[in-house]
């Protein structure tokens, strides 16, 4: 464990408030879980500050605490179906996907909103838009952010996933076939994508900071109606980290190179491109994923007839953060 500086005051009140927080809920009627598991993930820094403090272990001294990897948002949301985990970090529109397709999931905290997505190509390219990709190969995680943002910049041009090769390779999988040339364009995601800009000088060859849905921690339903109290407190531990974060840049960009086994100068780039200001779901999150539905229906990725627009009422649940984040810490602007 690599070491950082003490706290300081600010955190210290912090970690104070926290624990005010979180002390009623041991004396709750409910029943702290035995087991909490958690994903973590390098495109969400803040839940790399939390696992390695081990803030959450410290508010459930009685809990077992473990966590598992995820390299994106499907195999994210797979964990939490199959009972892998109890908290899932995904895409939001990742997330209202898996909902709409049967799975009964609930957002409960944003962990960030982030341009974490773009269409990437060699440096050498010589495709200069996306109507150029007509006819080309282009690497996608199916079930992810980079996904839906490649099927909605395809639309924008008029195209659709007909008139591309979809290859549905992992993250890191697409960077590498990218680089070597088995594929025309990937569709890249943070820090694999800040990676490849700048270790092999990669090419964002299309950006929308529209197209980029936030980040949202997920649990099951069932779940959120058993441990309504335990999902406070994960909340608030994410908080606690959050509020490290953007006190400490400089060790926040460190962790992040040390625990993704990247340089640095990418951990950098990566967090250029993360905003971790606004943890709390709101209504203009709702708006924004029912904007970005059209494209889960017309690319006939949900079940037909399927009321998108009530699938994200039903998804979205800001009443746990709202219990949290304004008692923990003071909301940014």
């Amino acid at each position: 464990m690599s070491t950082f500086p003490r706290l300081p005051t600010s955190l210290k009140l912090l970690a104070a408030a926290l624990t005010l927080t979180l002390g009623p809920l041991a004396q709750a009627a409910e029943t702290p879980p035995a087991e909490v598991h958690l994903d973590y993930a390098y495109y969400s820094p803040v839940s790399l500050v939390l696992k390695h403090f081990g803030w959450l272990e410290n508010a459930l001294p009685d809990t077992k605490v473990s966590w598992v990897f995820s390299q994106g948002s499907n195999r994210s949301l797979e964990y939490l179906n199959s009972g892998g985990v109890d908290f899932a970090s995904s895409a939001s529109l990742s997330a209202v996907l898996a909902r709409a397709n049967g799975s009964p999931i609930k957002s409960v905290y944003v962990y960030s909103r982030a341009e974490w997505t773009a269409l990437v190509v060699r440096k050498d390219s010589t495709l200069k838009s996306v109507a150029d990709l007509k006819g080309k190969k282009i690497a996608a995680t199916k079930g992810t952010d980079p996904y839906l943002f490649t099927l909605r910049a395809l639309q924008q041009a008029k195209l659709t996933k007909d008139d591309v090769e979809l290859l549905h390779l992992q993250h890191p999988d697409g960077r590498i076939a990218l680089e070597k040339g088995d594929v025309d364009a990937w569709a890249g995601l943070d820090p694999h994508m800040a990676a490849s800009e700048i270790q092999a000088g990669s090419r964002l060859l299309y950006r929308n900071k529209d197209f980029n849905s936030y980040g949202v921690v997920s649990v099951t339903e069932r779940y959120a109606k058993e441990h309504p109290e335990a999902i406070k407190t994960v909340i608030a531990a994410y908080e606690k980290a959050r509020e490290w974060a953007l006190n400490n840049p400089d060790e926040f960009a460190r962790l992040l190179a040390t625990e993704s086994g990247l340089p640095l100068d990418v951990a950098r780039l990566q967090l250029t491109r993360t905003d971790i200001t606004r943890p709390q779901l709101t209504d203009k999150d709702v708006t924004a994923s029912k904007g970005a539905a059209p494209i889960l229906v017309s690319e006939e990725l949900v079940r037909k007839g399927t009321d998108v627009g009530h699938v994200i009422d039903e998804l979205i649940a800001p009443d746990f953060g709202k219990a949290v984040i304004g008692k923990t810490i003071a909301e940014k602007p």
